[in-house]
């Protein structure tokens, strides 16, 4: 009699090997989820460090800008109480330098007013990359918890569109 062929042979040796392909494959996998988290925390952290940076700058150029309002309006009343002196040719005079200097005081704090708008502007690009790198940092985790590729792939995603507003930020 025929010794039968028994299709179970190897078999073991097969599973063995095919299931050390699917652990490399999911140790690979984490591994990209750790890598690309990493990088998404190390992104939010730069766009915080200069959104923070650019809310300062807008801070001081606001307040520059107030102490130019400030003296504009104390050049028109010191304009205002020239226009009171009884001598023409003084009155004349006082008037014209006070206006000049109020002029010069309008120019430069509608400069600094614009500066602070451009900061603030910046500023709110890249906090917004923070928070979708915050947010896509919380999903890549819940994706390696519960072993769902398709929220990793969401989380890249939304890095990258953090991505964009740090460049945009950055302009």
């Amino acid at each position: 009699m025929e010794e039968q062929e028994v299709p179970t042979e190897g078999l073991s040796d097969r599973i063995n090997e095919e299931a050390e392909k699917g652990i490399a494959a999911r140790e690979r996998w984490s591994f990209y989820i750790a890598i690309s988290t990493a990088l998404m925390a190390v992104l939010a952290a730069v766009s915080s460090l200069i959104a923070g940076d650019h809310a300062n700058e807008a801070l001081i150029e606001q307040i520059k800008a107030s102490d130019q309002w400030a003296y504009y309006q104390a050049k028109g009343i010191k304009s205002e109480i020239a226009s009171l002196n009884p001598h023409s040719s003084a009155r004349d005079s006082l008037e014209k330098k006070y206006t000049v200097q109020q002029q010069e005081a309008k120019e430069e704090a509608e400069k600094d007013q614009n500066a602070s708008e451009a900061h603030l502007q910046r500023h709110v690009l890249l906090a917004r990359s923070v928070t979708f790198f915050q947010i896509a940092i919380a999903i890549s985790a819940i994706s390696i918890l519960s072993k769902k590729r398709v929220l990793w792939y969401f989380a890249v995603l939304l890095a990258i569109v953090g991505i964009g507003f740090f460049i945009n930020g950055l302009t």
